[in-house]
């Protein structure tokens, strides 16, 4: 039975990140800091929203990370919670000019739905990346060939120059695997993924023999989830679950639905998402045994 990674404490925040990060992670580093300091504060979400003049729905984006803070806010923000030090006061502001970069994923704004961008982001900034996959082999892996199968079936009737800028972002996010500082990617696969013959029989052809290829890196892990595991414990929609190193950064789980997504991270909700990942990977074969059912599967396309 393959070893759990253990469920680790709560990092203690601090009020700037001590480390570079996307302008994604940061601003859920902004937005937990600004809830910390309103609640040390004493202060409800009416108050703030009224210091600056706004609802409170914007104030409750800002908290999450949904949002974007604009640096005259901050500074009323902090002026009301009592934040007085010039120091410390700058320290935030360089923190909110710095969440409010354009990451690189911006040039793909045309091709890029608002509801999958957080995820392009927090995938930079992550230290670890769980992922449970049922229909398709996670994009972080795909070859191209393969991922232009998938994109091509989601969206048929768009024209080919879109189709390969689709395709074109989804390479260009596997950078971040070739980093010295690559993330821990550990991939929960559906054994219907291997059977689906996506693409053709070339194409999966070459898409599990990159796969294999891959799982001989160190921080890549693949575990396959046979049908009389995810018949018992299956979330049904994919999940992607990241960990970051960054203090004051909490775990994020992302669910993806069939034309958007959902990502939370408050610790009640991030936990019931981790035991299951943690649950079908107690349950499915190591990830030894998975390498000789990633070898069978490329047999029957050979």
């Amino acid at each position: 039975m393959p070893g759990i990674e253990p469920l680790q404490p709560l990092r203690k925040p601090a009020l700037a990140p001590v480390a570079a990060a996307s302008p994604t992670a940061l601003r859920l580093v902004l937005g937990a800091q600004l809830r910390r300091l309103r609640s040390e504060a004493g202060l409800t979400p009416e108050a703030a929203a009224s210091c600056i003049r706004c609802s409170t729905a914007k104030i409750s984006r800002m908290e999450t990370g949904h949002s974007p803070c604009k640096e005259r806010d901050a500074v009323d923000l902090l002026a009301l919670y009592g934040v007085a030090d010039p120091a410390r006061t700058a320290e935030f502001i360089e923190l909110v000019r710095r969440a409010g970069q354009r990451g690189w994923w911006r040039h793909y704004a045309d091709v890029l739905p608002d509801w999958f961008e957080p995820l392009v982001g927090l995938e930079e900034a992550a230290a670890s990346i769980r992922t449970y996959e049922a229909h398709y082999i996670p994009g972080l892996l795909q070859t191209a060939d393969y991922a232009y199968a998938v994109v091509r079936s989601g969206h048929a009737i768009e024209s080919e120059d879109v189709t390969r800028r689709r395709v074109e972002l989804r390479l260009k996010r596997q950078e971040l695997l070739r980093r010295p500082d690559a993330p821990k990617l550990w991939v929960l696969l559906d054994e219907a993924v291997l059977l689906r013959p996506t693409g053709g029989a070339a194409v999966m052809r070459d898409q599990l023999a990159h796969l294999l290829d891959m799982t001989e890196l160190p921080h890549v892990i693949v575990q396959v989830a046979p049908f009389d595991v995810t018949a018992h414990t299956s979330p049904g929609n994919g999940i992607t679950y990241l960990r970051f190193a960054m203090e004051g950064l909490p775990d994020v789980a992302y669910i993806e639905h069939l034309t958007n997504a959902t990502s939370v991270n408050k610790q009640e909700s991030t936990d019931e998402y981790r035991w299951i990942l943690d649950s079908l990977s107690a349950q499915s074969p190591s990830p030894a045994a998975s390498k000789d059912l990633l070898r069978q599967a490329l047999e029957r396309y050979s």
